[in-house]
This record gives structure tokens, C-alpha cells and sequence, in this order.
């Protein structure tokens, strides 16, 4: 059976993950309808789509097209905290991309119980990094220690409040860290630009005990990201270069190829993978 996908946010992920639906890429799923604040964008979007989707024109409108069965949120944080409640109580799934909304343990919790009550499912792409499973794995040994290192150009932070207020009237001629502390504190200073953080604390040892370290580095071009693991399991060391959205300097090209992977996933009776 086909599933019917809705997305939320028609930026550079959304783009991305819509035209894979249209052309077979993401499994047995067909693009119903999209929805973005901004008109336009949801706009372009369809006219590069053999099979058009309804363009909602608000929320609502969105929510109650017929035969969705999971929504696609690329959008924002804030669009997760303001939507993510609405879409399980109308019984649909859902995929989020903006996974810094999650290091809020009551939000996290209130997600949880309506998934729950409702039957329904929440899915969190890998995103921008790679080893997940095997974090999920190392859980069940006593972790020690999780850090993530995350290298960006500069102009990929320009976005970020607490980098401009820092950094901004800076030139920055060397690699520079402008963050170290838990993920907790970093997902919130950087909302569009460590996701990865938030994501490899679900996986892990939660938020507060995962330490972030931010470089901007004028040296670089792709967003490098390295994660060291240590606990009763042994260690684990994972490095990942990504090459950014061409659109979107502030994200990861691979961010939306987990999108479409975990779709495909969804809707394949074959599971590979912890």
C-alpha cells in the first residue's frame, strides 16, 4: 500500500525529499500535499514535480487532506513545538527533521504519551551523521563519554544570533571555537545549525552529559562533523564530511538523503540495521 506524505516546510530539505517521492526514490510513498508559511516556496516546489500535490493554504487545510498517513516536518524547531502535538492527535505519523526541539524532556515526553494514545509513530532521520545504530547499541553498556566536534564554515553560523553577537564583528582568519559545552545549551544557541547534536543525544546518553564543541573554520568548505564515543562497550570514532545544500549553506546534503532513506525504510518489509 502506497503511504500519502505531506511536508511541512518547502526550504532546501523539503525540496529534496519531495522531488525523491516523485521520482520513486523514497519507497512506496506518494506526495499529497505541502505546506509552508511562505506561499511561494511551496509554490516552486510543485512546479518541479511530475505529480502535483495539493498546496495547502494553511495548517488546517494541510492536516485534513484525505489518505495522509505520515508528515514530513523540514522546517523549523518552532515548527515541530507548534504542530507536532496537532498532527498525532489527527492520527497521522511523523518524520522530524528539525530534531533540536527534542532536547526539551517535557516536550519529548508529551510527544511520547500522545504517540502512544494515538498509535502512532515519530521518526527521527540520522540527518547529518552516521553510527547511530551503533550508539543505540553501545546504550545497553555503561557509556562513559559522547562529544561531538562539529566543523562548519563561516558563513554557514552567519544565521546564528549568539554568533553574531559573538563572532560577528570578527575576522576570522583560523579555525575558531566559538562553543564548547552539552548539547543541551548548544541546540538552542545554533537552531539551524546543529541538529546532529540533538539527534546523537536521543540516540545516547541524553542532552546534558553529550559535550559539543562548534569550529568555525574559514579553512573549510563542507560541514565536518566527528563523533568519539567511549564506555563498557570499547570506543568508537566516526568522522563524516558532508557537502552542504548548495541553497542552504547551514545544512548538510546528507541530512536530507536520510530523509528519503528512512521513508524507503518505512515502507520496506526488509529491515537492515539496528
Amino acid at each position: 500500500m502506497t503511504l500519502g506524505v505531506g511536508i511541512i516546510g518547502c526550504g532546501s530539505i523539503g525540496s529534496v525529499i519531495a522531488h525523491a517521492i516523485d521520482t520513486g526514490q523514497a519507497g512506496e510513498t506518494q506526495l499529497l500535499v505541502v505546506y509552508d508559511r511562505v506561499m511561494e516556496k511551496a509554490l516552486y516546489i510543485s512546479q518541479g514535480l511530475s505529480n502535483k500535490p495539493i498546496i495547502a493554504k494553511n495548517f488546517d487545510e494541510f492536516l485534513k487532506c484525505n489518505y495522509l498517513g505520515l508528515v514530513v516536518e523540514a522546517a523549523s524547531q518552532d515548527a515541530v513545538k507548534d504542530y507536532a502535538p496537532m498532527i498525532l492527535r489527527a492520527g497521522k505519523d511523523l518524520m522530524i527533521m528539525s530534531a533540536g526541539a527534542l532536547i526539551d524532556h517535557s516536550f519529548v515526553k508529551e510527544i511520547r504519551c500522545l504517540a502512544k494514545e494515538n498509535r502512532r509513530r515519530v521518526y527521527i532521520p540520522s540527518g547529518a551523521i552516521a553510527g547511530l545504530d551503533s550508539i543505540k547499541a553501545a546504550t545497553y553498556s555503561a557509556i562513559e563519554k559522547v562529544t561531538l566536534t562539529t566543523r562548519k564554515p563561516v558563513e554557514a553560523l552567519k544565521d546564528s544570533h549568539y554568533f553574531s553577537e559573538k563572532f560577528g564583528n570578527k575576522t576570522i582568519k583560523a579555525p575558531l571555537i566559538i562553543y564548547e559545552g552539552p548539547a543541551l545549551e548548544a541546540c538552542k544557541l545554533f537552531p539551524f545549525n546543529v541538529n546532529v547534536a540533538a539527534t546523537l543525544s536521543l540516540a545516547g546518553i541524553g542532552p546534558e552529559r553529550t559535550l559539543v564543541r562548534i569550529i568555525a573554520d574559514p579553512t573549510i568548505n563542507r560541514n565536518i562533523h566527528k563523533i568519539e564515543v567511549r564506555g563498557g562497550f570499547g570506543t568508537l570514532e566516526i568522522s563524516i564530511e558532508n557537502i552542504p545544500m548548495p541553497s542552504n549553506p547551514k545544512t548538510s546534503f546528507l541530512a536530507a538523503l536520510s530523509a528519503i532513506a528512512m521513508l524507503k525504510r518505512i515502507t520496506d518489509p526488509l529491515q537492515v540495521g539496528t
